[in-house]
């Protein structure tokens, strides 16, 4: 939806955090929650933006009979639209352990390629006319699997090639954001740009890829890595790289040699989603760990032994508006610069989507019903 302090661009939340699988799944949480939200949330009378998430099987079955025509339908009468979808999580997502296998398949093979052409050959029919559409996706690997950087280059270019013959059989700007996140094959701005510098050097049409493939920039992840949002945001568009979405986010942050705090963390020690930590210390050297009980192992065996200044970081989305007590604290600030950003720099992107997806994960003490959550994260946005 359209909202007074982000006139040019299109906000919704992340149907990624209701959990659905198949195609009436999905459309059940639709026409439960997200309209829930919406009317809390929306304006009368005015248009709801969905940030769609469909997972492969939900896309193929979409795809099939007369659902998507019925969907477009459903779309109209509730005075909706959907301009982005979420083709990161390739199959399960909730109630499962995700862990490392929500990158596969990767960007190395067919199976992504033709889950995520599938999810552009839908929102090309979905998407309103004079509103871009996009896709994010995963940033092309996992660095624990090694995979073969030709290929992921290969089907990226194949990607774009679909994109673009989407983009003129229906008059739509479309564009596919892939997201770096720690332990990505790319997780960083330096990473980022030496990622594309490589893509681009790597096919016959460079300028296809900038029209077709970008980034989506999520707050919590580039927050995890130390990077400073607007630095981040000029170095990525001055190489050429379209910020395709936003994903506005925050994570955890605590003092690594603090007891209180350590004691704080354990509650997010949870077995689904990887939460990734990362330290830095007053001279901006990082000390990575793949999960938090890595983290915790290491600290009980080594305590005291980060500098004394050092501040860590926990891949772990909280809600927008959550703010924690000591000893905790949050990188809600990353997501303030992305908003204060966009208000320089108007229409350098115009996709913004809020992703709390752990709200089933979530410690009690912030547990609250998740209409209301999600409604207290729009109500956050808008008021910055």
């Amino acid at each position: 939806m359209k909202t007074a302090n982000l006139p040019e661009a299109h906000l919704a939340y992340c149907t990624n955090i209701h959990p659905a699988e198949s195609w009436q799944e999905t459309l059940h949480v639709l026409k439960t929650h997200t309209l829930q939200v919406r009317d809390q949330v929306c304006p009368p009378n005015s248009a709801y933006a969905i940030g769609l998430r469909l997972s492969a099987r939900a896309a193929s079955e979409l795809l099939q009979g007369n659902y998507l025509a019925e969907f477009k339908s459903w779309l109209e009468k509730e005075n909706c639209y959907v301009f982005t979808i979420n083709g990161f999580p390739y199959g399960s997502f909730h109630g499962t352990r995700v862990k490392e296998k929500v990158y596969q398949p990767d960007w190395s093979s067919s199976d992504r390629l033709d889950y995520t052409n599938d999810l552009f050959s839908i929102i090309a029919q979905l998407v309103p006319k004079g509103v871009d559409g996009s896709v994010s996706t995963l940033p092309g690997s996992f660095k624990e699997f090694h995979s073969d950087e030709n290929a992921i280059f290969a089907n990226l270019a194949a990607c774009a090639q679909h994109i673009e013959a989407l983009s003129i059989e229906h008059n739509r700007d479309l564009h596919l954001g892939l997201e770096p996140e720690p332990l990505g094959h790319f997780e960083n701005t330096k990473e980022t740009l030496r990622f594309f510098d490589k893509l681009h050097d790597s096919v016959a049409e460079p300028e296809l890829i900038k029209r077709r493939i970008g980034i989506n920039y999520d707050t919590c992840h580039f927050a995890l890595e130390f990077d400073d949002c607007r630095s981040s945001l000029n170095a990525l568009r001055a190489a050429g790289i379209r910020i395709s979405k936003i994903h506005l986010s925050s994570a955890l942050e605590f003092e690594p040699n603090s007891q209180n705090a350590i004691q704080a963390i354990v509650a997010f020690d949870e077995p689904t989603y990887l939460h990734q930590v990362i330290v830095s210390d007053e001279n901006k050297q990082l000390t990575r760990f793949k999960d938090l009980p890595d983290f915790l192992a290491e600290h009980e065996s080594c305590a005291g032994t980060f500098a004394s200044s050092s501040r860590a970081r926990i891949h772990f989305h909280i809600p927008l508006y959550a703010d924690p007590t000591s000893p905790l604290s949050s990188t809600q600030s990353h997501a303030v610069d992305a908003i204060e950003y966009l208000k320089a720099n108007p229409g350098f992107c115009t996709h913004f989507e809020i992703e709390t997806y752990t709200w089933g994960v979530l410690p009690d003490d912030l547990q609250i019903p998740i209409e209301e959550q999600i409604a207290r994260e729009y109500n956050w946005v808008t008021s910055q």
